[in-house]
């Protein structure tokens, strides 16, 4: 009898060993796995969004693009953006004068045939409070332009952790893609808006 409390004695210990091991695995595991994600969104610049991203096209997924502004144009490649080049901001990108003030870096790639098809911008904005501010005049000045050469079919804007945007607009397909892209590399990523564009 005595024998056989001792084996079930044993038996107990064991398995709250083991439970007790389990645990610790699974601490260490939530731990790593969010040090892991907040690394993930230490970025140097806007322009390192785009390069990181379109680096995962893969040659069949490419497509003709051009990055940075009027002055500093880039072919097959993203490119940074100046943004005291207010007027260009709001008419290559859709960043309306009264928000321009929130960032200090950007950068842009767009389909080299038609920026409707595909237009994208990033940008660092200088005090997180003002992000979701800067979000909705982003959202609210491409929602209402006047396009030209067909209109785009999707709007999205996306924050990465509390200082990086990024807004995208163009075909659907295309920008599904580059939705599931961005995402999938920047995992804080959030879809602050995704909206039609079709009238």
């Amino acid at each position: 009898m005595k024998k056989r409390l001792g084996i079930i004695g044993l038996a107990m210990m064991t398995m709250l060993a083991v439970a007790g091991c389990g645990e610790d695995k699974d601490a260490t595991t939530v731990a790593t796995t969010e040090a892991t994600t907040e690394a993930a969104v230490e970025i140097t610049d806007s322009l390192e969004i785009f390069n990181t991203v379109w680096g995962t096209y893969g040659d069949e997924e490419k497509f003709a693009i051009a990055g940075g502004d009027y002055n500093n144009s880039v072919m097959d490649a993203p490119g940074a953006f100046n943004v005291s080049d207010v007027e260009s901001l709001d008419a290559m990108l859709g960043v309306p004068a009264d928000a321009a003030s929130y960032v200090d870096d950007a950068a842009s790639m767009m389909h080299m045939m038609n920026a409707n098809t595909f237009t994208a911008g990033a940008y660092r904005v200088t005090d997180a409070a003002n992000q979701q501010d800067f979000c909705d005049k982003l959202k609210d000045n491409i929602m209402n332009r006047q396009w030209m050469c067909g209109f785009p079919d999707t709007l999205i804007i996306v924050s990465i952790g509390d200082n990086y945007v990024v807004s995208a607009f163009g075909n659907a397909e295309i920008i599904d893609t580059f939705k599931t892209k961005l995402t999938a590399e920047y995992p804080m990523s959030k879809i602050v808006y995704e909206e039609s564009l079709v009238q």
